[in-house]
């Protein structure tokens, strides 16, 4: 199993998200620590994905941060994969405007601007594990400290506040910033390994 890149490539596009530093940089890694070290027989999709995980581990910030910018904003509704589609509808079959209210998109999309402006060069990733996206709006309001107006304002929340630009930004490369990539790409793993039961692989 997994006895040539091509497999391997095959494998994390459906596990992870494809984009150009996969296939350019994570699969000839991953495939050269496999030739070093064979992966655990009992469950080598998993050891695959761990495997995967501390190789990116290994890479410097600015690596990382492509890597899991290739998934997909929290609350984008277009051209995502099969699999992100389902897991952003808290498990729905597809991901439709109709399936989230819209209030609960916009909150999201300004919740994404005011990340990228804290956390510059970052995306926010989280495991959303069956959750709704108005709990995935909450737990980022909490992360960058904000208000729940999805919950204190029912009659008309103010979903664009405060403004992004208001907000002090983390140094890039200082812990808390290191701090939040290790933990986006811990996240990434744990998508994979929920993907990986999903598919059976």
């Amino acid at each position: 199993m997994y006895e040539n890149q091509d497999d391997i490539a095959s494998v994390l596009t459906q596990l992870f998200e494809h984009s150009d530093i996969l296939i350019t940089k994570l699969v000839p890694e991953l495939f050269q620590s496999i030739q070093n070290i064979p992966l655990e027989s009992t469950d080598p999709t998993n050891a695959l994905i761990e495997r995967a995980i501390a190789i990116i581990h290994a890479w410097n910030a600015h690596e990382q941060a492509e890597f899991i910018t290739a998934h997909p904003r929290i609350g984008e509704v277009k051209q995502l994969s099969a699999l992100s589609a389902k897991e952003q509808s808290g498990g729905l079959s597809a991901t439709t405007r109709s399936e989230t209210p819209p209030e609960v998109l916009k909150r999201l999309e300004h919740l994404n601007t005011c990340y990228e402006h804290v956390y510059s060069g970052l995306r926010y990733i989280t495991f959303v594990n069956g959750r709704t996206r108005a709990a995935i709006a909450r737990e980022m309001e909490d992360k960058l400290q904000l208000g729940h107006p999805l919950e204190s304002y029912p009659d008309g929340p103010p979903l664009n506040e405060p403004v992004a630009g208001s907000l002090e930004c983390v140094a890039k490369n200082s812990e808390d910033w290191l701090n939040e990539l290790k933990r986006a790409v811990n996240d990434v793993g744990k998508i994979a390994k929920s993907r990986q039961k999903s598919l059976r692989l």
